[in-house]
């Protein structure tokens, strides 16, 4: 059988990596990379260190506004189905990339396999959420990572062909926690286990929102820790463009994108994590590291409802107040699987 997978960001080529394994060892992988992060440190650097198949078509997007950037992907992506003819299409996440893929693939009747069906913010204004819900109501295979996910799709009149299998970042952080032991990133910074803050900026509504970022940095320069902060290339541009350094104090550490290995280890050994990111809650959970949401909501809710996140938006004194204060339980709950959620998607696709 043969299958086109489709990534273009961060948290997909750390989805993608456990899945292609598995994969290709009954099937035939076209991999498509859209280049939505084009950056080095957010796109070559994860195929190297995680192993991920060079891949088959690299479409080199880069950035631009939304309707530009899904389109011109659309374009490229019917193009390459055209040529591959594939029985499937497999798309992960909540991106733009993987809203053009299940276009493409809808419009040319290419079944579509989405990983991580079902997840809600229920917050219209994200991008991300009009990408996933439009993904799971083209899509013929729904991959579900949590009962909560597969009540959403329910509610939503979507029954058929959803699976609960796990998470695969899940499987990823399984597989790769021991190699990131060797990680000498924490020297490199020099920083300590327990002693710092680990932040990620990235979101729209918090990097493209001048007083929303500058209460955040602010919040970060006085909340009395260091702050270590690899800067997404777009806050970092926007804090230039804006003047913001000056709102920065020098506990915050201002450093390049890292690798997943090395991120993985500053998670693991971080006192607590401050992101806007949606992949990052769940590692946290999933390390048993506290975490404080600069969002107003999350499709993460487990995470929350066990107590181990905290949703603060970008208001600075509850920032400060969820990290000098905020403590989680010692107790979590089992919500995204075994580890072996990449295994079973495959068997999913050889029983269809």
């Amino acid at each position: 059988m043969k299958i086109v997978t489709i990534v273009g960001a961060r948290p997909q080529f750390i989805k993608c990596n456990p899945v292609s394994k598995e994969l290709r060892r009954d099937h035939q992988e076209i991999l498509v990379h859209t280049g939505q992060h084009y950056d080095y440190e957010l796109s070559k650097l994860f195929f190297e260190e995680l192993g991920i198949p060079k891949p088959d078509y690299n479409l080199d997007v880069g950035s631009g506004p939304q309707g530009m950037q899904t389109g011109e992907m659309l374009i490229k992506i019917e193009k390459i189905l055209l040529k591959e003819k594939p029985d499937f299409v497999l798309v992960y996440g909540d991106t733009n990339s993987t809203l053009a893929g299940a276009l493409a693939a809808t419009k040319l009747h290419i079944k579509v396999c989405h990983v991580e069906a079902g997840l809600r913010s229920f917050d219209t204004s994200m991008p991300e959420e009009i990408n996933r819900v439009l993904t799971d109501h083209a899509s013929d295979i729904l991959f579900a990572p949590t009962k909560t996910a597969v009540e959403n799709l329910k509610k939503e009149g979507i029954t058929d062909r959803v699976y609960l299998n796990g998470d695969v970042m899940y499987d990823a952080l399984l597989n790769n926690i021991k190699v990131a032991e060797k990680s000498d990133i924490l020297e490199k910074l020099n920083i300590k286990k327990d002693e710092y803050f680990l932040a990620t900026i990235h979101r729209q509504s918090n990097t493209d929102n001048l007083n929303n970022l500058s209460q955040i940095l602010e919040a970060f320069s006085h909340i009395g820790k260091t702050v270590i902060f690899p800067v997404h290339p777009r806050t970092q541009k926007f804090i230039k463009t804006h003047g913001l350094e000056e709102k920065i104090k020098d506990n915050v550490k201002l450093v390049k994108p890292v690798g997943y290995i090395d991120f993985l280890w500053l998670e693991k050994n971080a006192k607590k994590i401050l992101t806007d990111s949606g992949g990052i809650q769940k590692e946290a959970y999933l390390l048993k590291i506290p975490c404080i949401t600069l969002r107003e909501n999350t499709e993460w809710v487990e995470t929350v409802e066990d107590k181990w996140n905290v949703l603060v938006g970008a208001d600075k004194e509850k920032i400060i107040d969820a990290s000098i204060n905020f403590i989680p339980p010692e107790k979590q709950s089992n919500h995204f699987g075994d580890g072996k959620a990449s295994y079973k998607i495959k068997e999913i696709l050889n029983k269809i």
